[in-house]
């Protein structure tokens, strides 16, 4: 990895995630040529999905990529992440998010943490941009200080265009007037918290909207190893005292794909215990 600048948080960047559970206006984690050379490796990654499978597949595949590991132990993220977690957390998740051009898909509103067998709720989610982002080709929104309410129920969505199972429930007390655009650049990066309660609409322009979503825990966070047996992760930085997670070897190779059990997916609706 080239020499870089670290990209440290203020105090006013950390107090404001805190307060609003997400952060913008972040240094560039890749300029502009970096990207063109990181858009032009995409295709051999999405070559390895079979017939009828979209972006969405590729879950977790970092295990098995160094194309995608060595995005996810980039030291300016992972400087980004360490101002919000302290000095030792790992990488447990990743995933890839691409609505084409004229695509019909939404993400309904939800928050993160219902989703994985993580517990407490300390976890980062980073979302790097690999095309210019904003309301017209769908990007994000997130409703400032959603975190704090602890996590609410889910529900199943029977929205065809849905590319969530769940959503949540309708008539649950949050005002979506208050959401904020996300709007970022080629090789931008946002952070988000595991509760914080956000979604996205439909890409009805001419551009794709790529984006790389990578989960990042403090080491005391737990995996249910009894819900998701097959659950890893790579120590970022720091060390594990805890001892609660289980580690895989950085990989070898630079487009493998994961194949995962059931077990390894996102459950549906896996938070029985909404303050935990």
């Amino acid at each position: 990895m080239p020499s870089y600048t670290p990209h440290l948080l203020t105090e006013a960047q950390k107090e404001a995630y805190h307060r609003d559970g997400y952060l913008l206006g972040l240094q560039a984690i890749y300029n502009a040529d970096e990207m063109v050379s990181i858009n032009t490796e995409l295709p051999n990654l999405l070559a390895l999905l079979k017939p009828g499978e979209d972006s969405g597949e590729i879950r977790e595949w970092h295990h098995t990529s160094t194309y995608l590991y060595d995005i996810v132990m980039n030291p300016k993220i992972l400087d980004l992440v360490e101002g919000i977690l302290g000095p030792d957390f790992y990488v447990g998740g990743s995933h890839f998010f691409i609505k084409p051009p004229h695509s019909t898909g939404t993400v309904p509103w939800h928050q993160d943490a219902y989703y994985w067998p993580l517990s407490p709720c300390n976890t980062v989610t980073a979302w790097l941009a690999f095309d210019d982002v904003d309301e017209v080709n769908g990007g994000m929104k997130i409703i400032p200080g959603s975190q704090h309410g602890g996590l609410i129920k889910h529900r199943q969505k029977d929205d065809a265009n849905s590319t969530l199972a769940l959503g949540l429930e309708d008539g649950t007390d949050f005002k979506t007037e208050t959401a904020v655009q996300f709007k970022l650049k080629a090789g931008e990066i946002s952070l988000h918290d595991d509760r914080a309660i956000h979604g996205s609409q439909a890409n009805p322009s001419d551009r794709r909207r790529a984006g790389f979503t990578i989960r990042y825990s403090g080491t005391n966070v737990k995996p249910d190893l009894t819900i998701s047996p097959d659950f890893v992760a790579h120590l970022c930085r720091g060390t594990d005292t805890y001892g609660h997670t289980p580690y895989a070897s950085a990989p070898t190779a630079r487009y493998v794909r994961k194949n995962y059990r059931k077990s390894d997916a996102p459950t549906d609706g896996y938070k029985l215990n909404p303050t935990s």
